[in-house]
């Protein structure tokens, strides 16, 4: 079997720059050595089922012995930086790569809607592989982002050919994406619509350039009410598909069905590698990749680091896709990590290695809202106390960091945010010793509303001996007149996002209560219209109750021994 370029006479050696970058991105990223040479043929056609034609670039590793495939399908285009993180590295230690632009972009023809597909494309792709002399029938897929929903769509009916998975940041579910906190996440979707609008007429300076600015750029976008139509506003190709979201809150709509690639968790058997970020949009995603496939003992790993959606660490990423795809697919190396998860543990800034998550010995570890904006060890006796708070989002409660998709994202300080009135805050004294936690924090809030049409925001934060306050993780949760009625006490149980944070002695822990996080979350317009095109707003006065008789607290998952409190 020929394996190297010879019968692509459309192939030519990568230039000049590219082995130059390769190179150094190798070794700032301590990846293996480069075992060849690699030839590049471009905008190679790929017929599909409908007569529509995708285009690739073929990277070709110059070596006599047979390689297997990395299909990789990407939105974004096939220049850098993708092609050296999607294609490049890869095909410089061994492997092919056909490296597709997706429907509707970037020369392939159709039309780009997110996810519905990207399926039936997948498929025709490996079909046409299988007619290639230098396909040897081994076949993985690799990518992050929206790439990771290309593979999970794969693997709604995995290939025969299927061998090895590589997930980073990746996304199997647009729907839950969009909506599972019950408002719009509306910075997110918005900035990566606009990203897609304007891609192919910017250049990739320019277009990382948009992305740093979007926060500002985009703020009379977020700002504008009704929240349909604010694509119209800013130009581009136009993404016609965020109106529909909009206009679609219920994830029980069957609209979402074409969006989702849910049944690939039930359905994949290779060995895959997921890595995520604790700040990262997909991160809940990412962990229930993990529980179901682990739950069916697929062979799965998991790496979860201190990092956002645009701030993933090369240098502890790559190298462990190349390790994965050459002890599963290539059949060079064992994989040599000590425990198949590997988390970095904030605040301690510390990699932990687990043999599951999470960890198996926690205990819970409560703590009581208290009088006087208090944390404390002991539930409330004969007290009777309240807090109370205002939301209004004609003046909504502005987001700060957290996981959104923006270099403001991330562990961020809140000092200013909790100096709002419309932020509450319950804090712990001075711990003594670490408190470690592990897993989802869960905060049961007694509340009385007096608009049943309202959001809840909670925060953990950890203090520092200066007063800094930097948020760990969250949760939003939207209720409505279905869930209660104004001025009824309700308790609501909010399972905060995961994580893995060590609360070191002389910090203080604390917790956040507002009324939204906008613009990360579209607001609450408070009135129980639609809310893709609600204009009219009324505030929300929001009573935490902490007494005796409706204690509110924060249970968080500590890794044992159990933790000295204050």
């Amino acid at each position: 079997m020929t394996v190297t370029g010879s019968r692509s006479p459309g192939a030519r050696p990568l230039g000049t720059l590219q082995k130059l970058v390769g190179a150094a991105a190798g070794r700032r990223w301590r990846l293996p050595r480069r075992r060849n040479r690699v030839r590049v043929e471009r905008a190679v056609e790929v017929p599909m089922r409908d007569g529509v034609t995708l285009l690739a670039d073929h990277y070709i590793p110059d070596t006599d012995a047979p390689a297997p495939t990395i299909l990789v399908r990407c939105p974004y285009g096939r220049g850098l930086p993708y092609s050296l993180l999607s294609a490049q590295l890869y095909a410089e230690r061994g492997y092919h790569v056909l490296f597709q632009s997706c429907r509707g972009t970037f020369g392939s023809g159709g039309v780009f809607i997110p996810a519905v597909d990207e399926a039936s494309d997948g498929h025709d792709t490996v079909a046409w592989l299988r007619t290639r002399d230098w396909f040897d029938g081994r076949l993985a897929t690799a990518g992050g982002s929206y790439l990771g929903f290309t593979q999970w769509a794969l693997a709604l009916d995995p290939p025969p050919e299927l061998r090895a998975m590589v997930v980073m940041i990746g996304v199997h579910d647009l729907g839950d994406a969009a909506y599972r906190e019950g408002p719009f996440n509306l910075f997110n979707l918005l900035s990566w619509s606009d990203l897609l609008s304007h891609q192919e007429t910017v250049g990739p300076l320019a277009g990382m350039v948009r992305m740093a600015s979007a926060p500002r750029r985009l703020r009379g976008a977020l700002d504008r009410l009704p929240l349909r139509g604010a694509m119209d506003t800013l130009g581009g190709r136009g993404a016609p598909w965020y109106d529909d979201w909009v206009d679609h809150p219920d994830l029980r709509d069957r609209y979402w069905d074409g969006f989702r690639a849910t049944g690939a968790l039930q359905r994949v058997t290779v060995p895959t590698l997921l890595i995520g970020g604790w700040h990262d949009f997909f991160l809940t995603q990412t962990m229930e990749q993990y529980e179901a496939l682990r739950s069916r003992d697929v062979p799965v790993a998991l790496t979860v680091g201190p990092w956002t959606h645009l701030d993933v660490d090369n240098a502890v990423s790559m190298p462990q896709a190349l390790s994965w795809l050459d002890t599963h697919v290539g059949g060079r190396a064992a994989d040599t990590r000590d425990a198949p998860v590997r988390v970095f543990v904030g605040g301690a800034g510390e990699w932990q290695q687990h043999a599951g998550w999470p960890p198996e010995h926690t205990a819970s570890d409560t703590w009581y809202l208290r009088a006087s904006q208090r944390l404390a060890p002991t539930a409330p006796a004969d007290e009777h106390s309240t807090t109370r708070f205002r939301h209004d989002p004609a003046d909504p409660t502005p987001a700060v960091g957290g996981r959104v998709m923006a270099l403001g994202g991330g562990a961020r300080d809140n000092r200013r945010l909790e100096a709002r009135d419309d932020v509450v805050t319950f804090t712990t004294g001075t711990l003594t010793r670490p408190v470690e936690v592990h897993g989802r924090p869960v905060v049961a809030l007694h509340l009385v509303s007096d608009n049943a049409n309202a959001d809840v925001f909670v925060r953990l934060c950890a203090v520092d001996p200066s007063g800094r306050s930097v948020n760990v993780t969250d949760r939003l949760v939207r209720c409505s007149e279905a869930d209660t009625t104004p001025g009824t006490v309700r308790r609501l149980e909010i399972s905060l996002d995961p994580v893995a944070h060590r609360f070191d002695a002389g910090y203080r822990i604390r917790l956040q209560v507002s009324g939204g996080a906008f613009p990360r979350f579209a607001r609450n317009p408070g009135t129980g219209e639609a809310p893709a095109t609600a204009t009219a707003l009324r505030p929300v006065t929001h009573t935490v109750h902490h007494d005796a008789s409706r204690p509110s607290c924060l249970s968080l998952p500590c890794v044992s021994p159990p933790p000295a409190r204050s």
